[in-house]
């Protein structure tokens, strides 16, 4: 933990009602934060649980529920954000998938399934630091964005095809945009690997996620499944001070998972 380096300061997560969104929301409130904007797009009983999290670590919760693959949408959680004068840190976490973990089945995924998700992944991203853009660029200090992308945007597997696909398109816009909008903002991504959060139970039964844990800690070279809190520190490093001179970063934190492929090699 790095104390109070987020004194005051003004947060938006997008996809903050469970998972990784919620530990990013409670650690910056737990760093000091004073606004942090959750974004849901559907579960107002899980973003209100986020929000209570929030509140009791001392800052306070602004609930914005909105789809970030609506441009509008993207307008009004930015908003809720306007009447403190500035963003510091936007988190673009809100995340969608197809789960068709057969990569070689090329019918268990469709072109509506492959919009939806770019829509979500990488056009909603997009669409969220153009809405932020002025407010980012509004503080004393640079403002930070953080990207969650995954380490299938790297190796290219994950829960299917799209997904991987969108990821890699999220970090390469990363790249893109932490060019473009430097000096003012800076841009990065996380990619993390396997966290055991509600997104990897989405459709696999209990008994296989368990297994499923257990295979990923003895595969990964920490032998650990990585949890929300875990993932969280490194998104939350990357928009702190202490990241000041950082950007245009894509930071693997899956445990090491990714020394086991050998493309890595030539990264």
């Amino acid at each position: 933990m790095a104390g109070k380096d987020f004194d005051g300061a003004v947060v938006v997560v997008t996809g903050a009602s469970t998972g990784l969104g919620r530990a990013i929301a409670v650690e910056t409130a737990e760093r000091g934060a004073g606004l942090v904007v959750v974004n849901f797009a559907s579960n107002r009983a899980e973003a209100e649980e986020t929000a209570r999290q929030v509140e009791a670590k001392g800052a306070r919760a602004s609930l914005v529920q909105a789809d970030v693959a609506d441009d509008a949408g993207c307008a009004a959680i930015a908003a809720a954000a306007a009447p403190q004068g500035r963003i510091d840190a936007l988190f673009n976490n809100a995340g969608t998938t197809t789960f068709a973990n057969n990569h070689a089945d090329l019918d268990a995924v469709s072109a509506d399934d492959f919009l939806r998700i770019y829509k979500v992944n990488v056009v909603g991203a997009y669409q969220m630091i153009r809405a932020a853009r002025t407010l980012l660029e509004a503080g004393a200090s640079p403002g930070a964005v953080v990207n969650t992308a995954s380490i299938a945007a790297v190796v290219g597997i994950g829960s299917s095809v799209p997904y991987a696909a969108s990821k890699g398109a999220l970090v390469t816009m990363t790249l893109s945009l932490a060019r473009a909008l430097a000096p003012k903002i800076r841009v990065n991504a996380i990619c993390p690997g396997f966290i055991d959060t509600p997104w990897f139970g989405r459709g696999v039964p209990e008994d296989r996620l368990q297994r499923m844990r257990e295979g990923v800690a003895a595969a990964t070279p920490l032998k650990v499944a990585s949890t929300a809190e875990d993932i969280a520190g490194a998104a939350v490093f990357l928009a702190s001070p202490a990241a000041r001179h950082i950007t245009g970063e894509a930071l693997i934190v899956d445990a090491g998972t990714h020394l086991g492929f050998a493309p890595l090699t030539m990264r």
